[in-house]
C-alpha cells in the first residue's frame, strides 16, 4: 500500500505490466454511456481504478475508515487527478450517478459487506451471503459493465491488468442483477483463488 499511495501516479500506472481487454474501455468511451467498473477483492484492487483513471475521470465508491489519521492517508494516496473518491453513503451514491450521466466511469468492491439494511441475501458459493444491492442497482442505468481486476505477478514483477465483460448480459430485477455479480466474482475467484483477499464475514446473521 505504501508503494501504491505514496509514489506518483506514473510509477503506480507503471507497475501494470500488461494488460487483457483494453478494448473492452475503449467501446465503453465510444458508447458514451459511463462504465461501471466491478473490481472483488481479488489481486491488487487498489491499483485498478488508479490505473484506469490515467486514461480517463474514475469516481469510486469507499468507506471512511474510523481512525482520523487512517482516512487522512486514505485521500492522499487514493485520490489522483483523474480519481475521486465518493463516501458510502447517499451523497456518495449522487456522487456515482452525477459521473455516470456525464459518460464518465465509476468504480466499486461489489463483494464489500453492506450496512444492515442496505444489502440482501444472495447466493455466493452455494451459501446466502449477504450482499450489496448498491452495484445491481447502479448496472440499471444502462451503463457499460465491465469487470476489472489487476493479477499480481510472481516476485514482485507487477500486475497483470484484466478487463472482462460479463459471461452473461446483466438483466431483470435488481435482486437478480445481484446475483448475477456474485456468479462472476464467483468465476473470477476459481480463475486465481490464492488471491482472493476476503475479510468480510458477509455469511453470519
Amino acid at each position: 500500500l505504501p508503494r501504491l499511495w505514496l509514489h506518483p501516479l506514473e510509477r503506480t500506472a507503471a507497475l501494470v505490466v500488461k494488460v487483457s481487454g483494453f478494448e473492452l474501455f475503449e467501446e465503453a468511451t465510444r458508447a458514451g454511456k459511463g462504465i461501471v467498473y466491478l473490481t472483488p477483492h481479488l489481486g491488487c484492487f487498489e491499483v485498478t481504478a488508479q490505473y484506469m483513471s490515467t486514461f480517463a475521470p474514475v469516481t469510486v465508491l469507499y468507506r471512511p475508515p474510523k481512525q482520523a489519521w487512517l482516512q487522512t492517508l486514505i485521500m492522499a494516496g487514493r485520490a489522483r487527478k483523474q480519481l475521486h473518491l465518493a463516501t458510502a453513503d447517499l451523497a456518495g451514491v449522487r456522487t456515482l450517478l452525477k459521473a455516470l450521466k456525464r459518460g464518465e466511469a465509476v468504480g466499486m468492491l461489489p463483494d464489500q459487506a453492506p450496512r444492515v439494511g442496505e444489502g440482501m441475501w444472495i447466493d455466493f458459493f452455494g451459501k446466502p451471503a449477504y450482499t450489496m444491492t448498491l452495484a445491481a442497482r447502479l448496472t440499471e442505468s444502462g451503463a457499460t459493465v465491465i469487470v476489472v481486476w489487476a493479477e499480481r505477478l510472481a516476485d514482485g514483477a507487477g500486475y497483470h491488468f484484466h478487463l472482462h465483460r460479463p459471461t452473461q448480459p446483466l438483466r431483470g430485477s435488481t435482486e437478480q442483477r445481484a446475483q448475477q455479480i456474485s456468479h462472476e466474482i464467483e468465476i473470477l475467484i476459481r480463475q486465481c483463488p490464492q488471491q482472493y483477499l476476503w475479510a468480510y464475514n458477509r455469511y453470519k446473521r
